[in-house]
């Protein structure tokens, strides 16, 4: 149990701290509601339509792209931390991955995964079209 003491310590001082902030900030901060401040925040903008509108397949296809490279890019940390007792074989193993990596976003860019707006065409190409 000495080895998760400071463990313990830490997080009864984490939450305590994020508890007394919270009542602090409850008790003392002002309270001047008016309908601006209650009305939902969406990036500035005023809401428009119902939030349970569908969403194009696009947006979930980017989230999870995005999730998917991020937590792959989380790996270099620990790879970062072991690269001296790895030696050339890490180093290897680390080209290796970012090839593959790369290999994933040139693949779902050529699939046209990251391209969100309508395809526009260049006015010279409509011109010589309709001549």
């Amino acid at each position: 149990m000495d080895g998760w003491l400071g463990v313990v310590i830490m997080i009864v001082l984490g939450v305590g701290f994020g508890a007394v902030m919270i009542g602090l900030s409850v008790l003392l901060g002002p309270k001047n509601p008016t309908p601006e401040k209650l009305a939902p925040y969406e990036c500035g903008m005023p809401a428009v339509g119902d939030a349970r509108e569908r969403h194009s397949v696009k947006f979930y296809l980017v989230a999870m792209i995005f999730l998917l490279f991020d937590i792959e890019i989380a790996f270099l940390y620990p790879w970062a931390l072991a690269l001296r007792d790895l030696g050339w074989m890490g180093f290897v193993q680390i080209v290796t991955f970012f090839l593959i990596l790369l290999v994933g976003y040139i693949y779902v860019w050529r699939k046209g995964v990251l391209d969100w707006g309508p395809v526009r065409r260049p006015r010279e190409h409509l011109e010589r079209k309709a001549a």
